[in-house]
């Protein structure tokens, strides 16, 4: 009876409030579901964690999409975790392999409406990056991988360009690893090779000043010898005329018919022979004079060639020399069927970022080519003994990392040039995957995994044409002329010098920004 009563003065309380106090009711309701999943989504969240011990630098870190955390390594193992937001559906970060290819404090977005991303780290020249960000609990940007603001503040001064960021669509982590293919520097080789890097470095500086002093030497001849074929002409045509008269003076003699006549034409003769032999000892003197200087200039040319020759090639040594202190790291795709170096300059690009060198891209053999291989990613972690200690992640399946390397046979010129100074934080990744066409001379490599989804490259600009440094242009010595040549779409083994020119095939489309007040503008053209 009593809960008869309750009801029946409940449904009579509600029909004197209306239906305005029953949608309201309902709305609290749902709200306070709502709150309530909200809050058991942060308590599921993953909290920040910083290793309990003395980090050292980071030299990778991996972000699993899965789990919505990143982890960053040093040599000895897990030095920071914290929690992430990556892209929304649609949206969706890349899961792939990437580096460090820019880093910058304060940035704010030139694709979203001038978005603050402090702390950012870029990993492509459209649009993926860490930075610090809002953290929902959930996947919530737009491709990028948001971290804790504090977070980011604290590891942007740890990490450097070149870090290895590696996106994972499941949980990942480093295992230690060893296998004969691996590369074993050379003590000997290591131990000689800033003394070697310096010397050749030098003997770069005086070959190009030579070519400097030659390219004078043979501007200044050539100058001199200009002159030398009006000067030549104008004394012909006085010889030519000299003759002229001569010949004229016999004609008029022979032809004279009275003694006036004969003396007329004697007198004539008498002035044109003196004047037609000055004439021509003036040209012969001049020509003389000229073949003399004429040859010194075609020699001062040929000097200036040569040394212009042994200029590129120094340079190119020193650069090898100089790329050899530095860790090295290789692609190899099974679907080019191609092995890829780069190596960082340390050269600033005026746009931001730092250049890569990439002079080398050959074919590799991969035994059973047309079977799945994975996705691998072994680095070079810290020294070991004579040695170095190595890891692998693993990010997406075909053979396990041993099969892997099994498979592929480096070519052993490539290896002479880089295995005798690899240093840590080198690294050697195998991979189904091309590299993305996001890959260029400002990036190490940029590899993303077909099999998962890509929205975050999607609002990417149409295909331009951007400058690949060559293989000569860093060091001491500046980037050569600056000159630049079609290379093709291609970034390796050109033997020539300055620059050529690769497609970015990913590149971002610009769309109008929206501003506050919901007009939109057109968006310049420029890096995100």
């Amino acid at each position: 009876m009593v809960n008869r009563y309750r009801m029946v003065r409940s449904t009579v309380a509600m029909r004197r409030w209306g239906a305005p106090a029953i949608v309201t009711l309902v709305a609290m309701a749902a709200l306070t579901v709502l709150t309530a999943g909200a809050v058991a989504r942060e308590a599921r969240q993953p909290i920040e964690a910083i290793a309990p011990r003395d980090a050292g630098e980071p030299i990778m870190a991996i972000v699993s999409i899965k789990s919505q955390k990143v982890t960053f390594y040093d040599a000895d193992g897990w030095i920071m975790r914290a929690p992430v937001s990556t892209g929304i559906a649609g949206r969706e970060t890349p899961a792939g392999v990437f580096a460090v290819i820019e880093k910058d404090k304060d940035h704010h977005s030139s694709l979203y409406d001038d978005a603050w991303m402090p702390n950012m780290q870029r990993l492509t020249w459209n649009g993926i990056a860490l930075h610090g960000g809002p953290l929902p609990g959930y996947a919530a940007s737009h491709g990028c991988v948001r971290m804790p603001y504090d977070f980011a503040e604290k590891l942007f001064d740890l990490t450097q360009i070149g870090m290895r960021v590696i996106i994972s669509p499941n949980d990942a982590a480093p295992v230690e690893f060893s296998h004969p293919a691996l590369f074993v520097p050379n003590a000997q080789a290591l131990a000689a090779a800033p003394a070697h890097a310096e010397t050749l470095a030098r003997e770069a500086e005086d070959a190009a000043q030579t070519a400097d002093d030659a390219k004078k030497a043979a501007a200044a001849a050539a100058r001199e010898a200009a002159p030398l074929a009006a000067s030549l002409r104008k004394l012909e045509g006085l010889k030519t005329r000299a003759d002229a008269e001569l010949a004229y003076a016999d004609k008029a003699l022979a032809a004279a018919k009275t003694d006036q006549a004969k003396a007329r034409a004697e007198e004539a003769k008498q002035k044109a022979a003196p004047k037609a032999a000055a004439a021509g000892t003036q040209l012969d003197t001049a020509k003389a004079d000229a073949k003399s200087k004429l040859e010194a200039a075609s020699a001062a040319k040929d000097a200036a060639k040569a040394a212009q020759a042994k200029k590129a090639e120094t340079a190119k040594v020193a650069t090898e020399a100089k790329l050899a202190l530095e860790p090295v790291s290789v692609y190899i795709s099974r679907a080019t069927q191609k092995v890829y170096v780069r190596r960082n300059t340390h050269k600033a690009w005026p746009d931001g970022g730092e250049v890569f060198d990439a002079t080398i891209e050959v074919p590799v053999t991969i035994r059973n080519p047309d079977q799945p291989i994975g996705t691998h990613v072994f680095t070079a972690m810290a020294r070991k003994d004579a040695g170095l200690r190595w890891s692998v992640v693993t990010i997406d399946n075909g053979d396990d990392a041993k099969d892997a390397l099994d498979r592929i046979t480096i070519p052993q010129d490539v290896l002479d040039r880089i295995a005798p100074t690899a240093l840590p934080r080198s690294s050697i990744i195998v991979s189904d995957e091309p590299l993305s066409r996001e890959t260029n001379y400002r990036t190490e490599f940029v590899a993303v995994l077909n099999n998962q989804p890509q929205g975050g490259f999607i609002t990417r600009r149409p295909t331009v044409e951007v400058p690949v440094a060559s293989n000569d242009g860093w060091g001491n010595n500046g980037w050569g002329n600056n000159s630049w040549s079609n290379g093709g779409n291609g970034n390796g083994g050109n033997a020539g010098f300055g620059f050529f020119v690769q497609r970015n095939q990913d590149a971002q489309t610009y769309y109008p920004t929206r501003r506050r007040d919901g007009q939109y503008q057109p968006m310049q053209q420029r890096w995100w």
